[in-house]
């Protein structure tokens, strides 16, 4: 369980024992003069709906300057020449897909390719600056598949993404491996879902899969 998530939690349960005891006491939000001891809940309410839905809101998310990223991207891989890839290694142009899961104060992303999947251990985005251009990065953890451990063992890596506007659809990056490879990435937005659990199932969604 992340950082973000626990607090969120703590919130939830704090705010939630706190209206009962007030409940308990008999004192109903009913009553105006007991209205005001509901403040501390309600704003502890507010905060997990805003982390959760409210900032996405369009009048809200205008003024929150946070980029929203959620959903499932078609990614690009284009490993760099100087990449250490093993014989019989993609050496790309490489179809991926990586699902963004997105609260305002928390980020997850799982990048999946027909070979292995990368979960984040750690990301943060930067609010967009003047020119409107924000920076995610993430820190990941990519686990191959049983068949392809013995040329693609388990390795950690990086990357960076740059994204314009508030509502961005496309995007681009580059990563780095633990394995000494490197390379670019081009994202395109296929959709808001973040419910995909493998990559064959993300690729049915693909109209440029489903098209060829």
């Amino acid at each position: 369980m992340g950082t973000t998530t626990t607090v969120r939690t703590g919130a939830t349960i704090a705010a939630t024992l706190y209206t009962l005891v007030l409940l308990v006491l008999g004192l109903y939000p009913s009553q105006f003069r007991y209205l005001f001891a509901y403040i501390p809940a309600a704003v502890g309410y507010s905060v997990i709906v805003f982390d959760k839905w409210a900032w996405r809101w369009p009048v809200v998310h205008r003024f929150t300057g946070r980029p929203r990223v959620d959903g499932t991207w078609r990614v690009m891989l284009s490993p760099s020449p100087a990449s250490d890839i093993p014989e019989g290694g993609n050496r790309g142009p490489i179809t991926t897909y990586m699902t963004i899961e997105q609260t305002f104060w928390s980020l997850h992303a799982t990048l999946r390719t027909m070979e292995s999947t990368s979960r984040s251990d750690n990301a943060a985005i930067s609010s967009p600056e003047n020119s409107g251009t924000a920076e995610i990065g993430f820190l990941y953890t990519n686990a191959p598949r049983v068949e392809h451990q013995q040329r693609s063992p388990r390795h950690e890596g990086a990357c960076r993404i740059s994204v314009t506007g508030l509502t961005p659809r496309a995007a681009t990056g580059h990563y780095y491996t633990s394995r000494f490879t490197a390379g670019d990435m081009d994202f395109m937005l296929l959709n808001r879902s973040t419910g995909y659990g493998t990559f064959a199932e993300v690729q049915t969604d693909d109209p440029l899969h489903t098209a060829g």
